[in-house]
């Protein structure tokens, strides 16, 4: 059986642009690998803000009233987050870590658990070994009217005075923790 020559000139073609495509996705997927300076991790880095630290009253797991107001002294990071969000859940033994580290320096992590029943939030808060403060939000008065936010998980760092200095929106990592809390910690 004889094939055309422009049939066989096509498919010649089409087998060599499959095998530049293979090489260069060879080539571009091994340097990538071998590169250390590539970024692997997409957590968000913080917005620097100043601005006073709203009025917030809120219950915690246990019904006790508790409000930012009560926090003036100390370096606050408040996490908006729900159970039901993966990159909150995949936060929180980060945030519990550098809480212990810091907890003695004056520092609070205080999460604000976005509408979930509050079984489902005691549960998740004993499966995780959670430790700092953690407040239900069952209406969303911390996402849509104190912070204006739909994002979660987002995160807002208060310093002593009670001056909001850092906002974040998405996953915090531990390097950007070090790099922006911490120097907060310290002041």
């Amino acid at each position: 059986m004889k094939i055309p020559v422009k049939a066989l000139s096509l498919m010649l073609a089409g087998i060599g642009l499959i095998l530049i495509g293979i090489t260069a996705w060879s080539f571009l997927t091994n340097r990538q690998s071998n590169n250390p300076t590539q970024p692997t991790d997409f957590s968000a880095v913080p917005a620097r803000v100043e601005y006073d630290a709203p009025a917030l009253t809120l219950h915690d797991t246990q019904g006790t009233s508790n409000s930012l107001s009560n926090y003036r002294g100390k370096v606050v990071l408040v996490n908006l987050w729900a159970t039901w969000c993966p990159p909150c859940k995949a936060e929180m033994p980060l945030l519990q870590e550098y809480y212990l580290q810091h907890k003695n320096e004056g520092f609070v992590v205080i999460a604000i658990e976005d509408g979930d029943p509050t079984s489902e939030v005691i549960s998740f808060i004993e499966e995780s070994g959670l430790t700092f403060p953690v407040w239900l939000d069952p209406t969303y008065q911390a996402t849509d009217h104190v912070f204006n936010t739909k994002n979660l998980p987002s995160s807002y760092v208060i310093d002593r005075t009670g001056k909001v200095r850092l906002a974040w929106v998405g996953a915090i990592n531990v390097v950007n923790l070090e790099k922006y809390v911490t120097s907060l910690i310290k002041e």
